[in-house]
């Protein structure tokens, strides 16, 4: 009798304990089938050109690089390599950016597009593209990611400042983006109007996104950028996991809500800054990225921190692949298709949003 009262009195722990041992296991399953998934999208996307590869012949060339030709070896490493690590990183950064905004100022509409950095980003490169102006005066040699980089930045901080005055609250932050947006869309206007038409047609190539410009050196630098960042979000998995609780409760945790959202805003403004000051502007990737990890992960910022990354890049990564196959023989800019996904997207996240809280 006592055996089974022992039993009974143990079955709703352990069947607690083998509930969030499942769901542990399923999150990784799907982590494991996304990273999968990826370095299929990525064989697609070395495969694909004006010259057209088996994936056993890439698979290859990716293995034992020796075991092939030297003309597939070139166009596989030099020149195809770095565009399509490129769309991965950028893809992982700017999905990065856009979940852990949607986090701190708890609207699922955040990311670095709708919150301006990006038109901020595209109104520094016009300014080089159009007129040479640089804003470093002693960065000549990266004029045009630099000057992206930094009114990227400048953009971030005035949002940050603005937002620091009182009664200010999170909507208003998302609407003083909004605002962002239309100003320096109304910028790049009269840029494009004053400029000449060989640099209106530099500055119109630029805003639509191309990874095509991709260098291995300009990989590094995301991908530093990257690899030193997403350390630091994930030291702070669980108080961001707190901040989805509202700030009330995060504060309850011993979670300081302000600090932490002024902290995590420089650290997603520098990713997508560099993202965006690399291949141009690449919109809605980190609206739609962080929702499809969301929705197969959770909130728990270990596995939708990384599932976020995941999403980010495979999706880029499926944009290049894209890119490439729907006219044969011609590249169409990566920022035209991603839009032409995340625009349904972003209709469907505002009208469900009207109906349900978030």
């Amino acid at each position: 009798m006592s055996t089974e009262t022992t039993l009974s009195t143990a079955s709703p722990d352990a069947k607690e304990g083998g509930f969030y041992r499942s769901l542990v296991i399923r999150r990784q399953l799907i982590l494991a089938a996304l990273t999968l998934a990826l370095g299929l999208s990525l064989c697609f996307d070395l495969a694909l050109g004006p010259a057209r590869y088996g994936l056993g012949q890439v698979i290859t060339a990716l293995l034992t690089p020796d075991a092939v030709s030297e003309p597939v070896r070139v166009i596989l490493w030099e020149i195809r390599m770095p565009v399509a690590l490129m769309a991965l990183v950028v893809g992982a950064s700017l999905s990065i950016a856009g979940a852990q905004m949607q986090t701190i100022l708890s609207n699922p509409l955040a990311s670095p597009f709708t919150l301006g950095i990006s038109a901020g980003a595209s109104f520094g490169a016009a300014l080089a593209l159009a007129f040479g102006v640089s804003l470093v005066p002693a960065a000549v040699d990266y004029i045009i990611p630099i000057n992206a980089f930094v009114m990227a930045m400048l953009t971030a901080g005035a949002i940050h400042l603005l937002s620091m005055r009182r009664g200010v609250t999170i909507e208003t932050i998302v609407l003083l983006g909004i605002a962002m947006v239309f100003i320096f869309n109304s910028l790049m206007a009269l840029i494009q109007f004053f400029a000449s038409q060989q640099a209106v047609s530099a500055v119109v190539f630029w805003t639509m996104g191309s990874l095509t410009k991709a260098t291995w050196s300009k990989l590094w630098i995301a991908l530093g950028v990257l690899a030193v960042i997403l350390p630091l979000l994930a030291r702070h998995g669980w108080a961001l996991t707190a901040m989805r609780m509202g700030d009330a409760k995060a504060e309850s945790l011993g979670v300081n809500p302000r600090a932490l959202r002024l902290e995590v805003l420089v650290l997603v403004s520098l990713l997508a800054a560099i993202s965006v000051a690399f291949v141009g502007t690449i919109g809605f990737i980190g609206l739609v990225g962080p929702h499809i990890a969301r929705m197969l992960l959770g909130e728990d910022q270990r596995f939708f921190l990384p599932g976020s990354a995941l999403c980010g890049a495979l999706i880029l990564s499926v944009g290049s692949v894209l890119s490439k196959i729907i006219l044969p023989g011609t590249i169409i800019p990566i920022g035209i298709i991603t839009s032409l996904v995340g625009i349904p997207f972003f209709l469907f996240l505002v009208l469900r949003h009207k109906k349900a809280s978030w």
